[in-house]
């Protein structure tokens, strides 16, 4: 018995103790007690869904439904959001200065008249949840900035900031919303154009924007942001008319030109059409916007909408592909071995040579050439006469493609191409061109073409040998003489061919030289006679192979001052750099040092001096 008491007792303890600490959660501290006090009114923002503002014999009504406020009454429209919760904030913050009470006013009722609440013009009422009282205001105080206010439920009058008032004092067209439409550019999928020129159609295709009428091609995704843009950010100039009337004053029976945007929630569209110059306001034009089922007047540079034509719009990029699954480049020329260049990270080898390293930098570039090549000129939309244009047999043709050495969930094994450009024929400055499957014709610049490496060994890597300087143990130079060194036991070098003193400082630098030689650059069409006549041979060998040679041979000067160059282990003809060709022509003897006897000057007979002539 004595445990089944305890045990209701102990019960009832733990629910009181649960009952206070929710009554204490719930009611406010006095530090907020005092704060709540002191306002005007009391009330939590976002349980506030209507708005309504009562001046004389007009009312403006505001509702706010999926967190956006719409104007209801003295016209339907869409209202300036930012416009109605800067008066929420307000309101919450909005403190009394002094208070009269009812009381006082009883025994005074002529003060009533004083203060203007009892038959109030202005009256705000806020509707929601818990919504406080209605607001009456009356007359502004003495005190500057200072006003008189009445709560509806109260008789007791508050001096309070006059900047409420000053708020909903405002005519109703400051409640509504100048931005033309909430929707923002990146929500747009889609777009139509209608003009006197024509209709055209855009959509966007995962990132991109594509022109489907009247021609498909791809789209300039910025110039078609910008020209979204200028309808999503335009600013209503004036409130004209709702749309249910005579459209002939504002040239909107028969609208200049029709835009209208698509979002992903959107199947019909907000339309806007435009119209007429208003006689007053040559800076603006009339619009109809269809959603809001009102005639505004936006500024005049909408107008340049009507200007635009499918060409303005088209992506001027030769061609377009994403970097990130590029990893394989294919250069096709007729009659010439075709060039396969594969990537793996950074690096990029010739398939179709054994794998060899190819120029990692020079493929970056051509990527980077293709990637920023501009359309010089759009020639033609149908491609329905290749040859004309050399296209049915290009000259060169640049396939980029994604490799998938194994089949995956995704894809299968094998090349993917991502974009095809073939060149056709030259037209002055100019080539023909065209990508993939693309119906029209474009041109380049013709520079485009001779910046595309057509022969597999001009894809090579630059460097040439890659030893350090101490492993080379014997080198040996041929020009129009012999000289040829070794290294001798104390790692000194010696003569093998050749007398006098060495001179170590050229022989060091020969020898970095030769260690980490490097092409300028590959070259092609190399002429037959180029290496019949070298300026120079050398050749060394490392102490890792001492019966390994390594050769350079080093072509006669060429017309344009270049040196070519080749050596036994790359196939290939390269040019040589002007400071490597330096540094391997150097002597490697000391000249030998003059005597003094014959370092001094030859001393100089005087002449008989002549006598002057009389």
């Amino acid at each position: 018995m004595r445990f089944r008491t305890t045990l209701v007792l102990f019960a009832l303890t733990a629910a009181l103790v649960v009952f206070i600490k929710f009554y204490e959660t719930k009611r406010p501290n006095t530090e907020e007690a005092n704060r709540r006090a002191q306002n005007v009114i009391n009330f939590e923002r976002d349980k506030i869904d209507g708005v309504v503002i009562q001046n004389g014999e007009e009312r403006i009504e505001l509702k706010r439904a999926d967190k956006k406020w719409r104007l209801e009454s003295p016209v339907k429209d869409l209202a300036d959001g930012s416009t109605v919760d800067s008066l929420l904030f307000d309101l919450e913050d909005w403190k009394k200065d002094a208070t009269i009470s009812g009381k006082e006013i009883e025994a005074d009722k002529s003060r009533m008249a004083e203060y203007g609440v009892a038959k109030a013009k202005l009256r705000l009422k806020l509707q929601g949840a818990d919504a406080p009282p209605g607001i009456l205001f009356g007359n502004n105080a003495a005190l500057e900035g200072k006003t008189y206010v009445r709560l509806e439920n109260s008789k007791d009058v508050f001096l309070a900031a006059q900047s409420i008032k000053n708020q909903i004092s405002k005519k109703p067209e400051e409640f509504r919303d100048r931005k033309l439409t909430d929707t923002v550019a990146t929500q747009v999928i889609r777009l139509s154009l209608k003009t006197a020129a024509g209709e055209m159609e855009l959509q966007k295709q995962g990132d991109h924007w594509q022109i489907v009428k009247p021609l498909r091609a791809r789209a300039d995704d910025q110039k078609v942001n910008d020209l979204i843009a200028q309808i999503t950010t335009s600013r209503i100039a004036q409130f004209v008319a709702d749309d249910a009337g005579d459209l002939h004053p504002y040239g909107l029976t028969e609208p200049r030109g029709t835009v209208t945007i698509f979002t992903a929630d959107d199947k019909q569209g907000q339309i806007l059409q435009i119209g007429g110059v208003p006689e007053k306001e040559k800076d603006q034009i009339y619009v109809r916007f269809a959603p809001r089922k009102f005639i505004y007047t936006l500024p005049n540079k909408i107008e340049t909408i009507l200007s635009t034509r499918p060409n303005d719009l088209r992506d001027r990029h030769l061609v377009r592909f994403d970097q990130n699954q590029l990893d394989r480049i294919t250069i096709d020329v007729p009659g010439k071995t075709k060039t396969v260049l594969s990537r793996k990270d950074q690096n990029w080898t010739i398939v179709n040579r054994n794998n060899r390293l190819a120029n990692a930098a020079e493929a970056r570039r051509l990527i980077d050439l293709l990637a920023g090549e501009q359309v010089t000129n759009f020639v033609a939309d149908v491609a329905s006469d290749l040859p004309k244009y050399g296209l049915d047999k290009p000259q060169l043709t640049v396939t980029l493609s994604s490799f998938a050495s194994e089949n995956t969930a995704e894809t299968k094994a094998g090349e993917h191409p991502l974009a095809t450009i073939a060149f056709g024929k030259i037209d002055g400055e100019n080539i023909f061109a065209r990508v993939g499957e693309e119906p029209f014709v474009v041109a380049v610049h013709r520079s485009t073409l001779d910046n595309i490496f057509a022969d597999p060994l001009q894809w090579q890597d630059l460097t040439i040998f890659k030893f350090k300087p101490e492993q080379i143990h014997r080198l040996a130079l041929f020009t129009d003489h012999e000289q040829s060194l070794i290294r001798g036991p104390n790692n000194q070098w010696e003569w093998v061919t050749g007398d006098g003193p060495i001179n170590t400082v050229t022989v060091q630098s020969l020898v970095n030289t030769l260690a980490s030689l490097h092409a300028v650059r590959w070259i092609a069409n190399i002429p037959p006679a180029a290496f019949d006549k070298p300026q120079l041979v050398a050749t060394f060998t490392t102490s890792t192979d001492d019966k390994a040679q390594h050769k350079v041979t080093i072509s006669g000067p060429s017309a344009d001052g270049t040196s070519m160059a080749r050596t036994d282990e790359h196939e290939g003809t390269f040019v040589i750099s002007s400071s490597d060709l330096s540094a391997l022509r150097g002597a490697l003897g000391q000249a030998p040092s003059p005597s003094p006897a014959a370092s001094a000057s030859p001393s100089v007979a005087a002449s008989p001096v002549a006598p002057p002539t009389p």
